[in-house]
């Protein structure tokens, strides 16, 4: 019989299969070995997902630039401090408010509690570029800067804020305001004056020491290591806040503008102006020994002291100008809030009534144009001229507060004859009830008033409607 296992044919095929067989088995090895690698390499990078996750809930999250975050460095004298010490007072917070006030010599009587720590500037007659100075205490004022980030107190500190001794802070605002930027970068915040003059004799691109401005830490470590040279470069620099503007210039770093500081290069009677603030958070006031007392009947301390029991219950809203009308009786409510409260006999809408009366006048008489704003006149329109009403009083029901604002003189003027003759004579006093939780960011708000024909009108302040338009 034929023996076909020893047949060529048959190793053949027995060769094939196990050729098929080793093939199969090395695939499945292979495809084992890559499966278990790519099972290794996403658990792998899972653990570092989560060990990242973790580490991210493990480091503490920044918190929100707060009053903390602040360094006030305020400059005075002894010469001067005395006459303003109660504008300090008014707005500092002891052992809440970070800072210093730098003096010229040692004060003479005992230290206040209620005031910043003083610290007595270090005499500048040590610089080489002494002799040339054309301003010295120019140069005392602008190092203050310096000496108090040598004073190494600048743990958490994001921010400098430097003002003179006769500058009135809104703190709760600075930090609203101050909360926009990213204070890890180099910034320069401040505001120009109120004057084109005082601008084109200093700078339009300075911020005004006097109204005060704010410097980011990170520029405040890179002003430090080149300030004493840089006074040196601008030796002949007459003013503070100039040859600031010049040194962060060199620097790299520009002014970034916020109309609430305020410079207030401004002589006479400021009502006009703070009926009408711009919708910008109020930060600052500068130059009260050079303007009328801010209310009629007090004092330039009084003042000071009576506008902040408003400011200490609610800055948001501080001169936040809200305008509502009465057209059974064709009139018009303007209320600056914390400050005073207008009304017109007349229907007018918020572009006009935005626009500040000139009861001022400017730092510097000349030809017009005089401010970097625009203005309405003093009228004896009967039609034009308001009724003036002054913030009397501030209490804090459940959920609102409650402001009132007393008529201090009379109109002495005829009615509108275009709004039959109704006269606005018979109020006495106006009540203004806004919402407890501060004004939510730079939003004008509207306002309804309930009046019945006695002497006391009340306003509701509230969020304006979608497509309201205040006429």
């Amino acid at each position: 019989m034929y023996n076909t296992m020893s047949s060529p044919s048959y190793h053949t095929d027995m060769l094939c299969k196990n050729l098929v067989i080793l093939g199969v088995v090395a695939i499945f090895v292979i495809l084992v070995f890559f499966n278990q690698i790519y099972i290794n390499s996403q658990s792998f990078d899972s653990n570092i997902f989560t060990t990242r996750y973790q580490e991210g809930l493990l480091k503490p999250k920044e918190t929100t630039t707060n009053l903390s975050h602040l360094m006030f460095v305020l400059v005075g004298s002894s010469r001067t401090l005395n006459n303003r010490i109660t504008y300090v007072e008014s707005w500092w917070r002891p052992n809440v408010t970070r800072g210093n006030i730098f003096l010229d010599v040692k004060p003479s009587e005992p230290w206040s509690p209620s005031l910043p720590p003083f610290k007595v500037n270090e005499d500048i007659k040590k610089l080489k570029v002494y002799p040339k100075l054309r301003k010295t205490v120019q140069v005392r004022i602008i190092r203050s800067i310096l000496e108090t980030y040598r004073l190494k107190q600048d743990e958490g500190v994001r921010w400098y804020v430097k003002g003179d001794d006769d500058t009135l802070f809104f703190v709760d605002n600075i930090v609203d305001v101050l909360s926009k930027y990213d204070h890890t970068k180099k910034h320069y915040v401040g505001m120009s004056s109120e004057t084109i003059k005082s601008n084109f004799h200093f700078s339009f691109q300075m911020g005004f020491g006097g109204g005060g401005y704010a410097l980011s830490y990170p520029l405040v470590e890179a002003l430090a290591l080149k300030l004493d040279e840089c006074v040196e470069r601008y030796y002949f620099i007459r003013a503070e806040d100039q040859l600031q503007s010049l040194c962060l210039a060199d620097l790299g770093v520009d002014l970034i503008y916020e109309k609430g500081f305020h410079q207030m290069d401004l002589h006479g009677d400021l009502s006009g102006l703070l009926a009408a603030h711009p919708t910008n958070p109020l930060l600052s006031f500068h130059h009260f020994g050079t303007v009328k007392p801010l209310f009629p009947g007090m004092d330039r301390h009084g003042s000071v002291t009576h506008i902040m029991k408003a400011a200490n219950v609610d800055q948001s809203r501080m001169l936040q100008q809200s305008i509502c009308h009465v057209r059974a009786r064709n009139w018009t409510f303007s209320v600056s809030w914390g400050y005073s409260a207008h009304i017109y006999e007349k229907l007018f809408p918020r572009s006009h009534l935005k626009l500040p009366i000139e009861t001022f006048r400017p730092w510097q008489r000349g030809r017009p144009p005089v401010y970097m704003f625009n203005t309405r006149p003093v009228s004896r329109d009967p039609c034009e001229a308001p009724h003036w009403f002054f913030f009397s009083s501030i209490e804090q029901e459940n959920e609102r507060v409650v402001t009132s604002y007393t008529r201090k003189f009379p109109r002495n003027m005829t009615s509108c004859s275009l709004s039959g003759n109704i006269s606005a004579d018979p109020l006495a006093s106006i009540r203004v009830f806004s919402p407890k939780t501060p004004k939510q960011g730079r939003k004008v708000e509207c306002c309804d008033v309930e009046y019945d024909g006695a002497d006391v009108a009340n306003i509701t302040l509230r969020d304006c409607g979608r497509d309201e338009i205040i006429i």
